[in-house]
């Protein structure tokens, strides 16, 4: 995707320049929408995304006299290296300086919800300077004031208008965060409707949606615009990958970004002589063409300097890296990658000898979003394993293990955080089949080569804890003994590159493409394995 911010800041210098002499000029409403930030900094070696684009972004607009006002569908607090230290209030503290510039609303995501107790929610809630929304959950941490934070049937004000926002956030049962503390209704459609309602019967000028749900809820909340003409459009979270569908006569707009604000959404609106709304919206990247905000800067320079603090062997070489490890999300999760190679090929050994047979996590356990070129250091450990993953291992037959592999290639559109990196085994799907039976060809390696998997046989599998407990979708087949949960995952990776820094080794092999892992069938693909 090609960047879009440097033709258009110098279309905000042309009109600056004419606004000085246009008296008919009005403030335009400009919406700014985010989602999904795991890091204040820049990711994939500082090339995208990071908050001091973002901040830049908005003092440009704002320069131009346009009403800002921020849009995040959450999934901030977790999860990340920083995180663990300090449960997201880095990511608070971030969000607080934008919310000096322009008015954040913020509705929460499943990551949000990380622990079982609510302290780190409850921190997070009174250190805010922005606004808490939500239409289909309250929270029940035991403190009045936190609870009672949380806004449903929001809205707020442009000139004489007024701009509704409903906000709905991911049932535990589809984000695997079940936590006491949070009830939310599953009914999103249902309560969509009742607070637009609410907001019609309210005289509200522009009603937009605030989601952290899969596009394709988006999708049917989306048609709600037939029977409700000045629900314009929504905007969400949870993929993290840039999603959009235009908007027509029956169904309003919908607009994801990419995750740590490698794109952002800009959205302006205007107002026709009727009173309807009309928008504008477009995708910015922010990549290296956007120069960061040195008054952010100094927000980030601190906290980075206080992980130093915490850990100062973080930069620490540990091994290097035979080839540049593509880790970052737009390929993690969408493909077979060296660094996914890498760790998978590492759980195999997780229990000793003999190796496992197979391995497989989901790539959504991989969270640096980023390259590993060069040197491998102890932060591009810590920042790929943004939580504990324990290890399982287990025995099923292959057709077992088939059945439990199609959890990981469901659904429509890129970047699941469901889809599996893999080990022992490659795997062909066909996107065209029904889900259940996308898997073309599931083949493992034998004496003459590689040959299908046998339904029959016994094999070893090691899995995450998290995907043995049925975890992203994945079930396991019911009576089967397992270990107990152990070899915690990056320590295991630790350990290899350490071993392999000792032995004079650098790590990492080039994906083959005469031998791939994955495949996928397509108008230009037809074969699965030459």
């Amino acid at each position: 995707m090609g960047s879009k911010f440097a033709p258009y800041i110098v279309l905000l210098l042309l009109l600056s320049a004419c606004a000085a002499t246009d008296d008919r000029r009005t403030s335009t409403l400009t919406l700014i929408h985010l989602n999904d930030t795991y890091r204040m900094s820049p990711v994939e070696d500082g090339a995208a995304g990071g908050f001091g684009r973002v901040v830049t972004v908005i003092r440009s607009l704002q320069s131009e006299g346009r009403d800002v006002h921020i849009l995040h569908a959450g999934d901030f607090l977790y999860p990340s290296l920083e995180s663990q230290l300090w449960n997201g209030l880095q990511m608070v503290d971030a969000l607080n300086f934008v919310a000096e510039l322009a008015p954040i609303y913020l509705v929460a995501g499943n990551h949000d919800f990380e622990h079982d107790n609510p302290e780190h929610l409850v921190n997070a809630i009174r250190a805010s300077r922005f606004h808490w929304l939500g239409d289909n959950y309250r929270l029940e941490t035991g403190e009045a004031d936190v609870d009672s934070a949380l806004q449903s049937g929001f809205s707020f004000r442009h000139d004489d208008k007024v701009i509704g926002v409903f906000s709905l956030t991911m049932h535990p049962d589809e984000g695997d965060n079940d936590r006491p503390y949070v009830r939310v209704d599953r009914d999103y459609v249902g309560i969509a409707e009742k607070v637009i309602s609410d907001f019609e019967n309210r005289g509200a000028d522009l009603i937009v949606g605030l989601t952290h749900l899969d596009f394709a809820t988006d999708l049917e909340i989306a048609k709600l615009k037939a029977a409700h003409p000045r629900f314009v459009f929504v905007v969400g979270g949870h993929e993290h990958e840039p999603r959009q569908s235009q908007a027509n006569s029956t169904a309003a707009a919908v607009m994801k970004g990419a995750s740590n604000a490698r794109v952002i959404w800009q959205i302006d609106v205007e107002f026709d002589p009727g009173g309807r709304a009309r928008i504008n919206g477009q995708a910015l990247d922010m990549d290296r063409s956007v120069v960061e905000d040195s008054e952010f800067l100094v927000v980030q320079n601190k906290w980075r300097n206080e992980l130093l603090e915490k850990f100062p062997f973080l930069e620490a070489r540990i091994g290097a890296a035979a080839i540049p490890l593509d880790a970052t999300e737009a390929t993690i999760r969408n493909e077979e990658t060296s660094w996914g190679n890498f760790i998978t090929d590492q759980m195999r050994l997780a229990f000793g000898e003999p190796a496992a047979d197979l391995a497989f996590l989901n790539s959504g356990t991989l969270r640096i979003d980023d390259y590993i070129a060069d040197e491998v250091n102890f932060e591009d450990v810590g920042r790929t394993f943004g939580f504990s993953s324990f290890l399982r291992y287990m025995t099923m037959t292959g057709a077992e293990f088939r059945q439990v592999m199609e959890a990981g290639y469901r659904g429509t559109g890129p970047s699941k955080g469901y889809f599996p990196q893999v080990s022992g085994f490659r795997v062909c799907i066909d996107r065209g089949r029904p889900e259940g039976s996308r898997i073309v060809s599931l083949q493992v390696p034998g004496a003459a080569g590689w040959r299908e998997i046998d339904a029959d046989r016994e094999y070893t599998v090691v899995v995450p804890d998290f995907l043995y407990g049925g975890g992203d979708g994945y079930v396991m087949p019911k009576n089967r003994t397992a270990s107990r949960p152990g070899s915690e995952l990056k320590y295991l990776v630790l350990d290899a590159i350490l071993r392999a820094q000792r032995e004079g080794r650098a790590i990492g092999e080039p994906v083959d493409p005469a031998n791939p892992r994955f495949v996928e069938l397509d108008s230009e693909r037809t074969v699965c394995f030459d």
